[in-house]
């Protein structure tokens, strides 16, 4: 370049801004006027999942106030202004639940424009899941302050078909769900149910050392179905994901059995 050229020009394969591009933007949001559009709110709405007895539960809340006054709801809340979605759901997870250092992951976006009457609220759904332990003190720690149960999750169809699913309480009674709460609980099944076999998310559903009879009650109440125990097990011991502890059950009155440990629980 010439001796002279003028400095604001970008250089060839720079990626900053020229002078000229940053002064065009900065007087472009300077007049840009937000309120010009509408603008919908945004929740982060969140399926907290468990595996214990056999069956799969999930934590909800019964709503004090309208709307839905009176039904059930996953935990959620409204996402902050400066606060990164997944943030958000820590958040929630950590005041409405008690629960931190959880494994969560999103699942997608639902944004009907009705699913809320008080105005437009797009919520994005996330799934977390934890050891039956840690869910009973999740519950525990709530109960004074609002109407929290655990409630079990009932699954009509096979596989990853999808579809409807329901809840019901400790006597058997189906809990209604507010909003569109059915849709996101059962769009987590279907995610969770699906991603089984490929990630080592079913570790995250038992405590730190586990059994591989464990292990497999946890993959059968999430799948829906029986696996066969000897061509599980191996699977498991030749996915390299599992470390022999060196320690046996205690306190059981059958026959000790090994305790194994999640190797890459820190990666997930």
């Amino acid at each position: 370049m010439a001796a002279g050229a003028d400095r604001s020009t970008k250089k060839a394969g720079s990626s900053e801004p020229a002078a000229a591009e940053t002064a065009e933007e900065a007087a472009f949001l300077e007049r840009y006027d937000p309120a010009e559009f509408e603008r919908p709110s945004v929740t982060v709405d969140v399926v907290l999942l468990t595996v214990r007895d056999g069956e799969l539960y999930t934590l909800v809340i019964q709503r004090a106030e309208p709307p839905a006054k009176g039904r059930w709801a996953m935990p959620g809340g409204f996402v902050r202004i400066r606060e990164p979605l997944e943030d958000a759901a820590h958040r929630v997870l950590r005041t409405k639940c008690s629960l931190e250092n959880v494994y969560v992951e999103q699942l997608c976006t639902f944004g009907e424009p009705d699913r809320d009457p008080r105005m437009r609220v797009i919520s994005v759904g996330y799934f977390a899941l934890v050891d039956a332990r840690r869910f009973d003190r999740a519950c525990q720690a709530q109960s004074g302050k609002r109407h929290v149960t655990m409630a079990r999750v009932v699954v009509p169809w096979n596989g990853e078909t999808g579809g409807d699913v329901h809840l019901v309480d400790a006597q058997g009674e189906s809990l209604p769900l507010a909003f569109d709460h059915a849709d996101i609980l059962s769009v987590a099944v279907k995610r969770i149910r699906g991603k089984l076999d490929y990630s080592p998310i079913g570790f995250q559903l038992l405590p730190e050392r586990f059994t591989l009879l464990a292990l497999q009650g946890v993959h059968e109440t999430v799948l829906g179905r029986k696996l066969n125990k000897d061509s599980f097990r191996r699977r498991m011991l030749s996915s390299g994901e599992l470390v022999a502890t060196g320690e046996m059950q205690s306190g059981v009155d059958h026959r000790p059995a090994e305790l194994y440990r999640f190797l890459k629980r820190s990666a997930i």
